[in-house]
């Protein structure tokens, strides 16, 4: 079995997605958790959409995620049953 060595590109794909997350998970929980602590006219609130979407976007997220693991599990299981039948 050949193990794979991760190169820069690797590193820099990871170290971005690390990043992308957490200035994800940070912008969500000061939406979720801080700001309806904050006055509802305060400047802060013009960089956060709506809190309706703060339900609506993670639920969206949640059905395609649901949807393209199903698609690939779907998948794999059609290709071994199609790789059986010809042994």
């Amino acid at each position: 079995m050949e193990h794979y060595k991760a190169t820069g590109a690797d590193h820099a794909v990871g170290l971005g997605l690390v990043g992308f997350s957490l200035l994800l998970f940070t912008y969500y929980t000061i939406w979720v958790i801080v700001l309806p602590f904050v006055d509802s006219d305060h400047v802060v609130h013009s960089y956060f959409l709506p809190r309706e979407y703060s339900v609506i976007l993670p639920g969206i997220a949640a059905l395609i995620l649901l949807l393209c693991v199903g698609t690939f599990i779907g998948i794999v299981t059609w290709k071994n049953r199609k790789s059986k039948k010809v042994n």
